[in-house]
């Protein structure tokens, strides 16, 4: 899989778990750090940890390990982080305080209704 499929399977994952407003950022022409970033929030600190752990058990299953693990469920926000592909799980209130969406404004969104299919 190249780094665009694997983005849009771990945005699959997500939704299929129920994550709410699962957005996928092409930051590639505007990050030196990674090509894509994936943003998407859950109801409960519980739910940002089974978000968390089905994201690596159902990428693990094709091969892809994530490279490092930020942050744990209690704190509202988990990073994983799969080389060119960043994934960052908030609760609904960090992800407000943080709108890493703003900072990345520039830059082209997925429409995962057109991707996924």
């Amino acid at each position: 899989m190249n780094n665009k499929e694997i983005a849009l399977k771990i945005a699959k994952v997500l939704d299929d778990k129920k994550a709410i407003d699962v957005v996928v950022i092409d930051i590639s022409e505007k990050s030196s750090f990674a090509d894509y970033l994936i943003v998407c929030s859950g109801k409960t600190n519980i739910q940002t940890g089974t978000l968390t752990t089905e994201v690596i058990k159902k990428m693990a299953e094709d091969g892809v390990e994530p490279r490092n693990v930020e942050g744990k469920k209690e704190s509202g926000w988990i990073l994983l982080d799969y080389g060119d592909i960043i994934v960052n799980i908030f609760t609904e209130e960090e992800r407000a305080r943080y709108n890493i969406e703003k900072i990345w404004s520039d830059c082209k969104i997925l429409d995962l209704d057109i991707e996924t299919k």
